[in-house]
């Protein structure tokens, strides 16, 4: 997160070039969503309306990186979002998307102490490659939002010869179809 608890601001001006006024330089979409993998807020504003234009960004990324093969989200999420936003109904799609993210990170946050504190279970063999594995699939899931004390670092990429990714790939169709289910 920013200094202070503040979003890092991005000036959006008539041009549609993005300003960050952190650094003062431009940056594209691929700069902004790499802010956010490290743990960063941001706020994406029109110079001239002062509008809010963060959501809109934030789905072109989403929407750009599904188009170049880098799917997150199941053919079925992405039609029932379709379907919460069509109907004249209050849908509740959004507030569980909110509140099932805010459980995996929460969830996630505590086993992720749990391993690390003075558990027996840190004596296993093979428990350093599956902390790995949890700490790269979490960083895919979420982004990488750091562990106590405040540290943003990311975890250590992954093997050389892709286990890590095989499992994340597992993982992450076997929470696919859960969500699926819960339709």
């Amino acid at each position: 997160m920013a200094q202070g608890g503040k979003p890092l601001l991005i000036k959006r001006y008539a041009s549609r070039r993005l300003y960050n006024t952190e650094t003062s330089d431009y940056v594209t979409l691929e700069d902004i969503a790499g802010f956010i993998r490290d743990g960063r807020e941001v706020q994406i504003v029109d110079l001239k309306s002062g509008d809010d234009l963060t959501r809109q960004y934030l789905l072109q990324i989403i929407a750009e990186h599904e188009s170049r093969g880098e799917s997150v989200l199941p053919v079925d999420v992405l039609n029932d979002l379709v379907r919460s936003y069509m109907t004249g109904n209050v849908s509740v799609v959004p507030e569980f998307l909110k509140n099932s993210f805010d459980m995996l990170r929460d969830g996630q946050t505590r086993v992720m102490e749990n391993m690390t504190s003075m558990n027996p279970l840190t004596k296993m063999p093979g428990f350093q490659v599956m902390q790995k594995q949890q700490e790269a699939f979490m960083k895919a899931m979420t982004g990488w939002q750091g562990g106590k004390g405040g540290d943003t670092r990311p975890p250590e990429t992954a093997d050389e010869d892709g286990e890590d990714l095989e499992a994340i790939k597992r993982q992450l169709a076997e929470l696919q179809e859960k969500l699926s289910k819960l339709k």
